[in-house]
């Protein structure tokens, strides 16, 4: 699960965005802060992946919290979401390595989305040892890096299937990479079968004693 603190001088708004990130899928409120202090105090006790950071708070700008939250929790990630509209905001936003800039209001779909494109980035880059150029594309946003994919192929379980791959010194099958990867046999077989149509992997195939030869996949 990845752990958030909301941060919002708003009491209704903040129990609202609770509400959102408590409905998405992989994410739970690990806290609340209303005011800059709190939320500093609530970053260094409990050390959140990630941050929904208000733009006003009381005294302070929200913007200025994000260096001192990293002074605290280096890794810490910031999605910002305030009403703020004024350009300036959003390029110190940028500058300041925000994974999002979002502005009030909006309805869960919004949010949920957001969440969403920050949870598969951490998970693409999370079971890989060493970044490809599509994974390192995908994490900074370039949309390209997913749009070569036949229809119905995933980013995200492509790079846990080649993960998986440079685990293994020999073969593997769908069976077991399917065992390996949690995905489905028939979801395996198409990821391998597309990794050896780009020349990713080579196959072979294991005749047995019975029935019809297994196709094994190796990592070239």
């Amino acid at each position: 699960m990845i752990r958030v603190l909301v941060v919002d001088d708003d009491f209704m708004v903040a129990k609202v965005h609770s509400g959102f990130v408590g409905k998405a899928e992989g994410f739970e409120v690990c806290g609340v802060a209303h005011t800059p202090q709190a939320a500093i105090e609530a970053v260094t006790t409990m050390r959140p992946d990630l941050v929904l950071l208000d733009v006003h708070l009381p005294g302070m700008s929200g913007l200025d919290l994000i260096g001192k939250f990293r002074d605290e929790v280096p890794d810490v990630d910031i999605l910002v979401i305030t009403s703020e509209r004024e350009v300036a905001s959003v390029q110190k936003a940028l500058r300041s390595g925000v994974v999002h800039y979002l502005i009030k209001p909006f309805k869960f779909a919004v949010l949920n989305a957001r969440l969403e494109q920050y949870r598969t980035t951490r998970l693409s880059l999370s079971v890989i040892d060493e970044a490809e150029q599509a994974a390192v594309d995908k994490a900074f946003g370039v949309a390209g890096a997913a749009a070569d994919l036949p229809k119905g192929l995933s980013r995200v379980t492509l790079d846990l299937v080649e993960a998986k791959l440079r685990e293994l010194e020999g073969p593997v099958s769908a069976t077991e990479m399917s065992e390996r990867s949690g995905i489905s046999r028939s979801s395996a077989r198409r990821y391998l079968e597309y990794l050896a149509s780009i020349s990713r992997v080579d196959v072979s195939l294991d005749y047995g004693s019975v029935g019809r030869p297994e196709r094994l996949y190796r990592r070239r």
